[in-house]
């Protein structure tokens, strides 16, 4: 069988029941009849990493039945969800116990349920990690979009999924067509890179290899909200690709309009990667000035490209005893504001 090495999003609903304050999907829901069907998921190619996202991923009542398709090609899953569903994770949970469950909480309880819109959403949340701990279940934990809202909430939320042994990933606002948003921005710069400062350095200190590569993505998201060239070269639509509700393959979710490279429905997977308009799609990925820093399109780039994070590393907990400073990169000022 041949090496898996593609990695993987299925976006598979743009219905939410959250109304987050950085992302419209809410707004612009897909209808079911439209979403993307078992058929068409049956059509993806092999690969290493699959991200099932949405919108809610569980707000879909087949949501068992693509997980277990899904399997039958993929390596390892993850779902991304609010947490809202706590019934629906844990059955789902129960019948397939490696999968990986992110929970996005923004924050302690009043700033999350403020930013997300769901009433008592944090208590929901933070109950369904509960409830998955009790379990025995191993793959879980949180996700945090970090804004000026929420950056001072950043580092006692690392702490406390540290202390119920979760993992704890990290992003920042971005404008898309997938978020339906293009006026999201950080105003305060240095108090949110201030923050993540502080997470860099707690993950550092660490015993853990694995925290010390989130460091490093960490670190890019500072570079990111300074609006500086990204750090890796993103490879989206070559190692990498999204699948939408309604099965366009598209590169990435960050551009500001959609770039089609075919539609899994209408064609094969073989067909559709090796086509003229996925080459086009490829060479505008090339020439993309977004420059953005999101776990989908970072992660490929940070096994293909291993020893940049690992110098970092080396550099940082070697040569500067676990210590880092947002003002090690020239283009941040001390006296800025």
């Amino acid at each position: 069988m041949p090496k898996r090495y593609l990695y993987g999003t299925v976006i598979v609903t743009y219905r939410c029941n959250a109304k987050c304050n950085m992302c419209d999907c809410f707004r612009d829901p897909s209808r079911p009849e439209d979403e993307i069907t078992l058929e068409t998921i049956r059509k993806l190619p092999e690969m290493a990493f699959t991200n099932i996202t949405g919108g809610e991923p569980f707000i879909r009542k087949d949501i068992h039945e693509i997980v277990r398709e899904l399997y039958r090609k993929t390596n390892r899953i993850v779902i991304s969800t609010n947490g809202y569903f706590t019934d629906r994770i844990i059955t789902l949970c129960k019948e397939f116990p490696q999968i990986g469950i992110r929970i996005s909480i923004e924050g302690l309880q009043e700033t999350n349920d403020t930013i997300r819109g769901i009433p008592d959403g944090f208590n929901r949340g933070y109950g369904t990690l509960n409830k998955l701990i009790e379990m025995g279940h191993t793959d879980v934990g949180f996700g945090m979009t970090v804004q000026d809202m929420n950056c001072e909430d950043l580092v006692p939320l690392y702490e406390l999924s540290n202390d119920m042994g979760m993992e704890f990933a990290t992003a920042t606002l971005h404008n898309s067509f997938y978020f339906r948003k293009t006026d999201n921005k950080i105003d305060d710069k240095q108090k949110v890179g201030q923050n993540f400062e502080k997470l860099i350095n707690t993950l550092l200190k660490s015993k853990s290899p694995k925290k010390w590569f989130r460091a490093y993505f960490n670190h890019g998201l500072i570079n990111y909200i300074y609006g500086q060239p990204r750090l890796l070269p993103c490879e989206m639509s070559k190692d990498a690709f999204f699948i939408d509700p309604f099965c366009d393959v598209i590169p990435c979710n960050g551009m500001v309009q959609k770039a089609v490279m075919g539609n899994l429905k209408e064609q094969s997977w073989d067909e559709l990667w090796n086509s003229e308009q996925a080459d086009k799609v490829r060479e505008c990925v090339k020439h993309c000035d977004r420059n953005c820093w999101m776990i989908g399109s970072v992660a490929p780039a940070m096994h293909k490209y291993i020893w940049v994070p690992g110098w970092w590393i080396v550099k940082h907990k070697v040569f500067k005893g676990n210590k880092y400073s947002i003002y090690e990169n020239c283009f941040i000022n001390k006296a800025q504001k």
